[in-house]
Order: structure tokens, then sequence, then C-alpha cells
């Protein structure tokens, strides 16, 4: 695993592409593209943090190749950099409002391209971070509900994708509320605390991902995982809650357990992910409603 950023260079020039490639090489993980057609589709397939693209291009030119990666989702917000032998000022204000962050122009300096691309690099960075913390939960340091909705996105048209099976779970602690009013509020603090560690302790691949819904509620999602298998791991975590102890501030010991409602659907792209959360959402309702400390699936 690298933690290289990685940048598509887009030029119908070899010599430009050859140039740029050993320039930035080193320092970044590089795609290339020799026209809008590949553009577009290496930047759908591979994501990268950064697009150089140049402007004169046959068939398609950069103006209208970035208005086509505008439109696409998963390229929309990728940062443009346009590098060209346009020199007028007219070109650059034309370049800046189709969208590009920047401008490079020809002959090339290494300095300046160099900085350029790190200056741009960094901001992307630093949004991430952002980004990053506006989708954890600060109590318990998993994901939160914005989190899990762009992760359950993702997974969701990738199953579409591959015609691949998925599954996901919705979380209660069970008597919530009557622990926080015997407890207290800090106590309740710890037991989600400890939940969603048991949650994340539980889940063994890289792929699965678990998130606090929100207040005693919390979401599992579990990729290119059948109905059997996401039984095995629900049930797993059911047992490791209730057998999880969790001290309390007056140094005595507590525990608590969950009820799990659970859902596997292989989505076609007439599927919607609101459908499959509803599902997961009653089956819970069904095992709170039928005992608590239990697992059910979806009918």
């Amino acid at each position: 695993m690298t933690d290289k950023n990685s940048i598509l260079i887009v030029d119908d020039e070899k010599a430009s592409l050859l140039y740029l490639n050993n320039l930035l090489g080193a320092d970044y993980i590089i795609y290339t593209a020799r026209n809008a057609k590949e553009a577009i589709e290496r930047a759908d397939e591979y994501h990268p943090d950064l697009i150089l693209l140049d402007i004169v291009m046959p068939e398609m030119n950069g103006y209208e190749t970035i208005a086509e990666l505008k439109k696409l989702k998963s390229c929309k917000d990728i940062p443009v950099i346009f590098i060209t032998g346009l020199s007028d000022n007219d070109d650059e204000i034309k370049g800046l409002d189709a969208g590009a962050e920047d401008y490079i122009t020809k002959p090339f300096k290494d300095p300046i391209v160099k900085l350029r691309v790190r200056n741009q690099i960094k901001i992307v960075n630093q949004m991430r971070v952002i980004e990053q913390l506006s989708m954890l939960d600060q109590l318990t340091n998993i994901a939160n509900r914005r989190g899990f909705d762009q992760r359950m996105d993702s997974e969701w048209h990738m199953a579409v994708r591959t015609r691949a099976a998925i599954s996901m779970m919705m979380i209660d602690v069970d008597k919530f509320k009557i622990y926080n009013d015997t407890y207290g509020h800090q106590q309740g603090d710890l037991v989600l605390q400890a939940v969603a560690n048991t949650l994340r302790q539980s889940l063994s691949r890289s792929t699965d991902f678990a998130a606090r819904w929100g207040g005693e509620e919390f979401a599992v999602l579990l990729p290119l995982t059948d109905a059997c298998g996401a039984l095995m791991i629900a049930d797993k975590m059911r047992a490791a809650v209730e057998s999880t102890i969790i001290p309390c501030l007056d140094g005595k010991s507590t525990n608590v357990t969950i009820s799990i409602g659970l859902n596997t659907q292989t989505p076609s792209r007439d599927d919607s992910i609101e459908d499959f959360v509803s599902k997961a959402d009653k089956a819970l309702y069904t095992a709170k409603e039928t005992g608590r400390n239990k697992v059910c699936e979806a009918q």
C-alpha cells in the first residue's frame, strides 16, 4: 500500500507525457491518457487526486473534456490544472472559468510545474482530512451517519456493477434509556464507546464498516457477504457485546445487550438503498419486539 497521491496526465503529445511523467513520477503515482475519451475513462476508473489536462487536443479539446468530467459524480470534484501552449490572458480566463484550478503554460519550467502541482495536492490532502473529520463520530471514534451514507453509496454501486451480495445490520443498545436514567449520561457515554469498540473489533476484514447511526443505534456494512456469513458475524457481535464488561464510574462494572436487524441483498439497478436500509430497520424492530438480545433477519 502506497501513501503517494495520484495524477492523471492528459496530452496528445507523447513528448509532453514523457516529460511530465519523468518530472513527477518519483513523487506521485502517474496515469496517462492521449485523448479526451481515454481521460474520462481513466479518471472514472482510477479517481486520481489531480488531473493535468491539455487544452489543444483533437476531437475534443480540454474545455469540452473538463465539462464532461464535471458531469460525472465520480470525477466532478477532482481538481484540474490546464496545460497548454496558449499564453493569452483570455485563454487563461476561459480555462479558469471552465472549472480549472490552475494553469501551466508550455514550454514547461520544472520548478513552476512542481510547485503548482504540489500546491494543488496539498489542498486536496487538507480537504480530505477535513472531510474525514466531518465523517467521524467524536464520542465513539467510529464513522458517523454521514460517513456511513457515503460508504454505503460506494459499496452499493459496486455491488450493482459486480452483481455481488451485500449485507448490513441495524443495531440498537437494549433498554438504553433506562440505563441512562439509572446510571447517568456519563456512564451512558462509556457504554456507547464500549459497544462501538466491540463492534469494530468483531470485524475482521478491512472492507467491513461500522458506524454510529445516531443515539444508541449503530449500523454495520458487510460488502461481499451473503446471508449465512452475515448471520454468523451478527451473532458473534451480539455475543461479544453481551460478554463485554463495562467499568462504572463508581468502580463497579456492568454490561449491556444489543438487538440486531440483518438484511442481505444482491442489488440490481432497479433496487434502492433506502429500501435496503428500511428492511434492516424493520428486522431490528422485530428483534426488539420479540425479546431483545437477538438477531433477526429481514423477510
